[in-house]
């Protein structure tokens, strides 16, 4: 697992440069799928439900699940770029909302906080704690900076499937009463609007869009509960996140 999220974290950091206004979504989708074939891997997300491409890239009011196309990226657009490896029979995935060129104010609002939520989540997290305790804190941040939370699609655990059982709301749910213990792997990846977070889904069965047609960001972290905390799996070997060398420097 360690090895799974180093590699998709190196696979972000590769295209990551990439993203500019003029770039279309198809030619980060060939980057990530190169790089990840480069290391040995699958895009996870290829064939997978029948999804098409190697990478999910959600631009503006996408929310998730983008798929790659032949539109160019233009300035002032934000999108995120969701990668997956499978690397020796388990699964990493992270990601990154990457402002393109000069972004408005609101947009950076919006990802620079959409990123600390990610932190406030991940900082809830721990063994011995409950799994809402990470949603209570996304929405908790959520609700202070005036954005809205996306319900429908939350964090999952990972491992040897993309996708097992174990669930993360990102808001508060006192129903999810499951606590966390060492060994666990899961994602935590809110996804925060500048409007109204109810979705839609396209007729594609995989792009979901805000209703209002707000903007919207996300992070992603894959995870690993400790006998004493939480360590971040999807980094490069000297400990750096994607996110930590692009989107929120770009913007600040």
């Amino acid at each position: 697992m360690r090895l799974a999220g180093r590699a998709a974290a190196e696979i972000l950091l590769e295209v990551g440069p990439h993203v500019a206004p003029g770039v279309t979504t198809d030619r980060l989708d060939e980057i990530v799928h190169e790089a990840t074939i480069a290391r040995g891997g699958y895009p996870s997300p290829l064939n997978y439900r029948g999804y098409p491409k190697s990478v999910c890239t959600s631009v503006n009011e996408v929310i998730c699940h983008g798929i790659p196309d032949s539109r160019a990226l233009a300035d002032g657009d934000i999108v995120n770029i969701d990668v997956t490896i499978f690397l020796d029979g388990v699964h990493g995935d992270t990601s990154v909302t990457f402002p393109v060129g000069e972004v408005s104010d609101h947009d950076r609002h919006l990802i620079v906080e959409t990123r600390v939520a990610l932190d406030e989540g991940i900082a809830a997290a721990g063994p011995g704690r409950p799994v809402h305790a990470i949603g209570r804190a996304i929405q908790k941040h959520a609700n202070r900076h005036g954005l809205g939370v996306v319900r429908e699609f939350i964090g999952h655990g990972i491992g040897t499937e993309f996708h097992s059982g174990l669930q993360i709301p990102h808001y508060h749910d006192p129903r999810a009463q499951t606590v966390l213990v060492p060994g666990m792997t899961f994602t935590v990846e809110p996804m925060l609007t500048l409007g109204d977070p109810a979705c839609g889904m396209w007729d594609d069965d995989w792009t979901a869009v805000t209703l209002d047609g707000c903007r919207t960001a996300q992070y992603e972290h894959t995870l690993l509960v400790t006998e004493d905390g939480i360590e971040l799996l999807t980094v490069t070997a000297d400990g750096t996140a994607p996110a930590d060398v692009f989107a929120v420097a770009a913007i600040t």
